[in-house]
């Protein structure tokens, strides 16, 4: 089966980004989330540090690099160079730097690679002020129906096609297995990028000795996606310490295997303040649909709130509520540090959670909404509204980016 390549909002992020501005473009996100492929859609020369021959070119400095990109020729528009892998040289910092400041008003770089480059930056930051992060994520609901540049955080909501949602249920949202479609392939593909996480992507960024437990602390987490997460429960499973566990889900986060989400416990009465809450990346792999529906809300809501905070409309925050009575909402859309709505997740259930009108009355925000999976679309604005209510998942999902 040949995948037709379809376009993707980062496309015309990306576009955007050369148009309006001078720095470089970092583009992160999980490994084969469709980096590269966006990264050559919109540039005019690629070098991957993996390739020998633009490595050699690379090791030659800024100098060799502007002369391969001719950048002593007279052109309306200055070319975009995407260099894929670079954090696995040493030095590419020095690189950047060097190129940037000699050159950076005749080209723009374009700078991506593997999920490790969060990790790789880490540190003294010498190329602060001279590059914009932008975090890729999996398709989602709003760009199954809409590739344009976001020009308000809400748009209004669009019904999605039902072929498309369900490929999303099925399939999740990573490229080849959500384009292609086929069973199959899709838990082939699950299982190699579990094994190319846990073995070669561990051995090459971290000093991690005993693969092997690591790997059974990932399958772990796995089965306990959408749950909160203990650390002396899974320290006492695998047998290292609190310590450790907290150590190595810090670098599975940081390699995008999966995301925490932490309470939040302003004007929150008896909030629980310590446990955050485990998601995994790609949810077609959370078992039991009523987890999977919480994961695949989740995922979108970490699209949204990162693609709001990285395109300037503010700081963005996904947080979740719970008290000492056990009362909880599963999700909390914080806006420039100030509660903005409340996200209640349901497989079927019409009835209103009463947590949802609990909360938002001590927390004062603005929207509240039970999101119902399994409820056909309604072409109604849920933001038009201050009141808990019961909307359906592809009405309130549709009008994320």
């Amino acid at each position: 089966m040949v995948l037709v390549k379809r376009p993707r909002i980062y496309t015309a992020i990306l576009r955007d980004h050369f148009e309006q501005r001078r720095q470089m473009a970092f583009v992160s996100g999980p490994r084969q989330v469709g980096k590269t492929w966006v990264a050559k859609s919109v540039s005019d020369a690629y070098f991957n540090w993996d390739n020998t021959g633009d490595r050699r070119q690379l090791l030659r400095g800024p100098a060799a690099l502007a002369e391969l990109l001719n950048l002593d020729r007279l052109r309306a528009q200055p070319p975009i160079a995407v260099l894929d892998e670079l954090h696995k040289y040493r030095k590419w910092k020095t690189l950047l730097k060097g190129f940037f400041d000699t050159y950076g008003d005749r080209a723009h770089l374009l700078v991506t690679g593997s999920s490790r480059m969060d990790i790789y930056r880490r540190g003294g930051d010498s190329l602060m002020g001279r590059y914009l992060l932008y975090r890729m994520h999996p398709w989602s609901v709003g760009e199954c129906i809409r590739t344009d540049l976001p020009a308000s955080e809400i748009y209004p909501p669009q019904e999605v096609k039902g072929a498309e949602w369900d490929a999303l249920w099925e399939h999740g949202g990573f490229p080849e297995p959500f384009l292609r479609r086929e069973a199959r392939f899709t838990r082939r593909w699950r299982s190699l990028r579990q094994a190319q996480l846990s073995r070669e992507d561990l051995r090459d960024v971290a000093s991690v000795r005993d693969l092997g437990t690591m790997e059974t602390l990932m399958e772990l987490l796995a089965e306990r996606s959408a749950q909160q997460l203990v650390y002396s429960r899974l320290a006492a499973e695998i047998q290292v310490s609190v310590d450790t566990v907290r150590r190595w889900i810090d670098l599975l986060t940081r390699m995008h295997y999966g995301f925490s989400v932490r309470p939040w416990f302003n004007n929150v009465a008896k909030a629980l303040r310590k446990e955050p809450k485990w998601f995994l990346r790609d949810w077609s792999g959370v078992a039991g649909d009523g987890a999977r529906a919480e994961n695949l809300v989740a995922c979108h809501l970490l699209k949204a709130v990162e693609t709001w905070t990285d395109l300037g409309f503010g700081h963005f925050e996904l947080r979740y509520l719970r008290d000492k009575q056990k009362r909880d909402v599963d999700f909390l859309v914080v806006r420039g540090r100030k509660p903005w709505f409340l996200l209640e997740v349901k497989l079927s259930e019409k009835t209103l959670s009463p947590s949802l009108a609990y909360f938002q009355a001590q927390i004062k925000a603005p929207h509240a909404f039970q999101i119902v999976v399994n409820l056909p679309f309604e072409p109604a604005n849920c933001f038009s509204l201050h009141r808990p209510v019961v909307v359906p998942a592809r009405t309130l999902l549709s009008q994320l980016p």
